[in-house]
């Protein structure tokens, strides 16, 4: 897992042209007034602009992809995410292939503030629980970019 601001995004390069081209889509577009929903920026990766207001941890548990790479940029407002090491935890909701996720019903062992201008990065190997609260909910704008893993 990465977290670090847009500002330092050439850092990332060297992960490979997919991040490369990641950090490219998301230093030259307005994101403020994209529309939400799903843009393709290569046969590898694409684009999901989406809305939505913080929820406690209640009822949310962490997830994990086996397909893509998440980098989850915060456009506007605040959030917590939740994350800790896949390695050996137990799903609670087995792996769905079609959709590339599975579940875990484990606390998180950390939680990181994203603000407006930062980003996570969450690998295969990484757990997460994106859309928390900070204190109460509030709106967030943000766009999360898949990177096949292939």
């Amino acid at each position: 897992m990465i977290i670090d601001t847009l500002q330092n995004a050439q850092l990332y390069y060297k992960l490979g042209i997919r991040f490369m081209k990641a950090f490219e889509f998301l230093a030259q577009k307005d994101l403020k007034t994209m529309p939400k929903g799903k843009y393709e920026i290569d046969e590898h990766i694409f684009a999901m602009v989406n809305e939505y207001d913080t929820v406690p941890t209640d009822n949310e548990q962490m997830e994990a992809h086996k397909k893509y790479i998440d980098v989850q940029y915060i456009v506007s407002g605040s959030e917590l995410i939740g994350h800790d090491f896949l390695q050996d935890k137990v799903p609670s909701k087995a792996y769905d292939a079609t959709a590339d996720y599975q579940l875990f019903a484990e606390t998180p062992m950390f939680f990181s503030r994203l603000e407006e201008g930062m980003f996570a990065i969450f690998f295969p190997t990484d757990l997460h629980m994106p859309n928390i609260m900070v204190s109460k909910p509030m709106p967030v704008r943000k766009v999360v970019i898949k990177i096949a893993v292939d």
